[in-house]
């Protein structure tokens, strides 16, 4: 992503379109041999690069990076079909504090497009429906605010591990295929050690047995630490991917451990762990709360803005973009 976020900066002129191959291929490989990363990192920096490459073709006067913008939310709407969060995610992530609201309606446009497109080639969308509510009385708000401190802890604490994680493990193995080639190793046994599997890969095993209601899978109180640790060491190696499923699974499991300590409904901790640790990590305020209700359901919109606002404020302004620059 770093090229990305250079591109949008103004820093760089220009995305390879031989980023694309190289890319996916990577990212292929690393989810063949289960290493525990995501899958929206390939797709938000296809959508970059071929819309970044159109644009520079086509003869507008100064667009700026609203082209960049326009081909991260549809790489974002595409693969999780969540066009508001696409939208403004892809809007405010350039620049903590600060919304490039010249892209807002193009780049609407292209998520609502990619979202369909992507629907009618047969992707289904991620979504259930929580019904359970909560008071919203003075120690409802409190249990929801401490909800928004742990959550925007644990997104902090996951960017800032993340940076040091890369930094050492470069320090300590400088040749990159050294370091992918033992790290990995290293990481298949762990992997396979760890109940033969349970944190490879995406985490959506974890997010369904968060939400799982009928008792079938169970959720271990270590679980979000584990895939915590796990995506940042696969992550530090080399390898590709992305972050913002496992950040999903990691807040969908912690949420599950919340909910006991609290007394909370189950699902509705969970709902809101999805939403905010992505928030917290990738130090954005209005696409969690958004895809938290594109995901869940609108009928909880004011605990997730209340949770979300709170976890942004508790994030320590830390960032899995390392390039996000602050307003």
């Amino acid at each position: 992503m770093s090229l990305v976020f250079d591109v949008g900066h103004g820093r760089e002129d220009a995305i390879s379109p031989r980023l694309v191959p190289l890319i996916m291929l990577s990212t292929w490989g690393t989810h063949l041999f289960g290493g525990s990363a995501g899958r929206e990192g390939v797709a938000v920096q296809i959508g970059a690069t071929v819309s970044h490459w159109i644009g520079r073709r086509l003869p507008f006067r100064d667009p700026g990076n609203t082209f960049l913008l326009i081909g991260m939310a549809a790489g974002f709407a595409g693969l999780f079909r969540t066009p508001l969060a696409a939208t403004v995610f892809a809007i405010e992530v350039l620049v903590a504090g600060r919304m490039e609201y010249r892209a807002l309606f193009p780049a609407l446009t292209a998520s609502l497009a990619a979202s369909m497109t992507s629907g009618a080639l047969g992707l289904e969308k991620f979504e259930v429906a929580v019904t359970a509510s909560h008071a919203l009385d003075l120690p409802g708000l409190g249990r929801l605010a401490l909800l928004g401190i742990a959550f925007g802890m644990v997104g902090g604490a996951f960017a800032w591990c993340l940076a040091h994680a890369k930094t050492l493990a470069a320090r300590l193995l400088p040749n990159p295929y050294a370091r992918i080639a033992v790290m990995g190793i290293a990481l298949s046994a762990i992997l396979f050690a760890l109940w033969q599997g349970r944190y490879c890969g995406l985490g959506t095993n974890l997010i369904s047995a968060a939400l799982d209601g009928d008792g079938k899978v169970a959720i271990i109180p270590w679980d979000w630490a584990l895939k915590f640790a796990l995506t940042i060491t696969t992550l530090a190696a080399g390898y590709q991917g992305g972050e913002v499923t496992p950040l999903f699974s990691i807040g969908a499991s912690l949420g599950v451990v919340l909910a006991g300590i609290l007394g909370m409904p189950v699902e509705l901790c969970v709902s809101l762990g999805y939403a905010a640790v992505f928030g917290s990590a990738t130090n954005t305020l209005l696409a969690p709360i958004l895809i938290g209700c594109e995901v869940f359901g609108f009928g909880n919109l004011p605990m997730f803005i209340i949770v979300c606002v709170v976890t942004y404020l508790f994030n320590m302004d830390k960032s899995i973009y390392a390039l996000q620059e602050r307003a």
